[in-house]
């Protein structure tokens, strides 16, 4: 169904009926998957919580049972003797010395003692607990909106979920009044395993041993239950229990405002008069700018919150906080568009931090309000019926004037949270606006979407801007969005240049520098018959200096090829395509090995997971294979596995033609399978310059 509907959005874009339908059907299945999902989960901590009670609770308890049930035999033997010693002829001296001996041997007997050893002498090895793991083959084609052995929590299973809380609620507190129906005794039996007294019959007239099988049943019950309900609340309680699901909003009591429409009769009700007074604040609140001026407030707007925080200015000068009467929701700073939510955490530092975005879930987009308090809480702003929005407290005509009162308010956002807001956070300056870039041409497809040729409506300046498709689910967005991330901090001639991100509505945007030469790979074989060795050396000298730069920052490239360099004016390469790129010293790669181009990655890398900068000189050393070799496959006939192999048992390519050999030298160091062995790219670079200023001097 997801096929589908990508199918006719692609085909009929954001309208018409038959999308409509389309996107119903999709949402139903969604609904069907997601439910059955979390079915699964719980049914799994069901059966993890009754295997482990079945080992521990009933099957010694049935051991107990067998104990008593051999103590009871005790009890009646010797019941039965003394009957007999009491009824017999005592006039033969011979039947006095028996009964005597009978009596004897019937105060030997200890009933309690008898099987002390029982227990301990016929009891099996604890069996191996099972293991009730959650198959993860079953998440892996659902776009990763559902997570093995995790419940999920959205507008389509959250109702589900809390009825399912409330009877779980509900059952456990009906097994908690039927387990205090047990006698005080019968329980510290229970719970000790034996009385305390000698006589058995005294425990057994206060509980008998059906009944203490009863009592652990209901005991191992509750705990399943208990069990349940702690997974369910923690699913709830997941961004801070407040960022809830559309489709379950609350209720809408109590509003502020008066009906215009009064009964005849008896005048306006004292509670209608309080509500007028409390919609009056309301209005004079609105009327403030978010910056606090130094004179005294309005005295009927509620008593402002000790510690607040002023709010800080923009980078270009500008208040992003003031109010004035003409702004939309877009227009305000503090409003980050659909900046994904790790992101967010990043700006949000201090508690009373907030800002407002966009977020999509099935296809419904909601806006959330995002504040740091204890942690990071995420509040999705509720539609009322009457197209209202509000948290708990009253509902405004639109959700800027509903984030303004929380703000002037001082009052907390939920009574469970109590956070405030105190300091709202504006976008930073390389947050763009999607309306200030123009696409123009599409001149490629990258992993996530298409690439354009576009141009900067305040400057006319012509930039490249990859865009990541709509329907694309949400990790793989976070995804797209790492290579903005890493690049944002980074200044190089030989880096490809960030100009910004569009984040304000969808699709999202990566705006670059436009590298007119376009792919290294495609500018090398198109222009293989009039490129000179010196200029090529200059092309490994270029890279060398942007991976030398990137080193120095920490930053491991993971994709370095001749595909992901572009060509400047005067030939000039820039590293670009940081999509893999981790700002780590030490990578270890944890979700498989999926697209890593095989034949441009380190041995170590591809055995072990482990990456470093150690990593990219081996890229470095195919790329300069690639450049020499104007734009040939490297290890070509080879596919990857033999590849892989043949490098393992020491196999390393042979030199291009016409290649220094100097340079194909280098290639080799970068070629050790020890990574230790290796050049640093501050050797590599002062190498192919030292060969590049000879070259110079040979031309000369």
């Amino acid at each position: 169904m997801r096929s589908r509907f990508e199918e006719h959005y692609v085909k009929s874009g954001r309208g018409g009926r038959k999308l409509d339908e389309v996107r119903d059907k999709y949402q139903k299945a969604c609904r069907k998957l997601h439910l059955t999902h979390n079915e699964y989960v719980l049914l799994l901590c069901e059966a993890a919580e009754f295997e482990k009670d079945f080992r521990t609770v009933l099957l010694p308890g049935l051991l107990e049972y067998q104990q008593s049930v051999q103590e009871g035999f005790v009890v009646a033997w010797r019941q039965l003797l003394q009957d007999l010693a009491q009824h017999s002829d005592f006039t033969s001296e011979k039947y006095k010395d028996i009964h005597k001996r009978i009596d004897s041997s019937l105060d030997s007997i200890k009933h309690t003692e008898e099987y002390n050893d029982f227990t301990e002498k016929y009891k099996t090895n604890p069996t191996e607990a099972v293991k009730f793991s959650f198959d993860e083959s079953l998440t892996e084609e659902n776009a990763g909106k559902l997570l093995p052995n995790q419940l999920t929590v959205d507008n389509l299973t959250v109702e589900w979920l809390r009825t399912k809380l409330s009877d779980l609620e509900t059952n456990i507190k009906d097994i908690q009044e039927k387990k205090s129906t047990f006698p005080p005794l019968s329980q510290e039996i229970l719970h000790n395993g034996k009385s305390s007294t000698n006589d058995i019959s005294a425990s057994k007239s206060s509980l008998g041993d059906a009944s203490k099988k009863e009592f652990n049943e209901l005991k191992c019950q509750e705990r399943k239950m208990l069990r349940q309900t702690e997974l369910i609340k923690s699913a709830l309680n997941e961004l801070g229990c407040e960022e809830v699901p559309s489709g379950c909003d609350l209720s809408i009591d109590n509003q502020p405002f008066i009906n215009n429409s009064n009964e005849q009769g008896d005048g306006p009700e004292p509670s209608l008069i309080k509500r007028a007074l409390g919609h009056q604040k309301i209005v004079n609140l609105l009327k403030k700018p978010f910056r606090r001026k130094s004179e005294p407030s309005s005295p009927v707007a509620p008593p402002r919150t000790k510690g607040r925080r002023e709010s800080t200015p923009h980078s270009d000068g500008s208040d992003p906080v003031a109010l004035s009467s003409n702004k939309t929701l877009m227009d305000e700073e503090w409003f980050h568009g659909v900046l994904p939510r790790e992101e967010v955490v990043r700006l949000l530092t201090q508690d009373g931090d907030f800002l407002v975005r966009e977020t999509t879930r099935n296809d419904e987009c909601q806006t959330v309000l995002s504040v740091c308090w204890g942690g990071h809480k995420h509040f999705i702003v509720q539609t009322t019926a009457e197209g209202l929005y509000r948290f708990e407290g009253p509902a405004f005509p639109s959700i800027r004037e509903l984030i303004l009162y929380q703000f002037n308010s001082g009052l907390a956002v939920t009574g469970r949270s109590g956070a405030i807001l105190h300091k709202p956070i504006p976008r930073e300056r390389w947050e763009l606006n999607n309306d200030d870039v123009i696409l123009l041409d599409k001149i490629g497809r990258g992993n996530f979407g298409d690439v354009y040729k576009a141009q900067l409506k305040s400057s006319n300046q012509d930039v490249a801007v990859k865009t990541c498709r709509v329907t694309l689910p949400e990790d793989h967005k976070k995804k797209f969005l790492q290579e903005g991330r890493i690049l944002k901090q980074y200044d190089h001639p030989n880096i490809v240049k960030l100009i910004g991100i569009c984040v304000q509505k969808q699709p999202i945007m990566i705006v670059m520098e436009l590298v007119p030469g376009g792919s290294l790979l495609t500018y090398l074989r198109k222009n293989s018959a009039i490129l000179t060795e010196s200029q090529l050396m200059n092309m490994c000298l270029d890279a060398s200096a942007g991976m030398r730069y990137l080193e120095s920052k920490n930053c491991i490239h993971r994709d370095l090829a001749a595909r992901n360099c572009l060509v400047g004016y005067a030939n000039i390469v820039k590293i670009s395509d940081f999509g893999m790129s981790r700002e780590e010293e030490e990578y270890i790669v944890s979700d498989g090995m999926k697209q890593i181009p095989i034949k441009w990655t380190a041995p170590e890398a591809l055995n072990f997971g482990k990456y470093t900068s150690l990593c990219d000189v081996w890229s470095y050393g195919i790329l300069c294979w690639e450049i020499f070799s104007r734009g040939s496959t490297p290890y070509s006939g080879l596919s990857n596995s033999k590849a892989r192999e043949k490098i393992d048992s020491g196999y390393r390519m042979p030199a291009p033609e016409n290649i220094p050999d100097e340079m194909y030298r280098l290639m080799l160091r970068c070629w050790e399978y020890q990574p230790e062995n290796r050049p640093n790219f501050e050797q590599i670079f002062t190498v192919v310059d030292t060969l590049c200023q000879a070259y110079k001097v040979s031309f000369l």
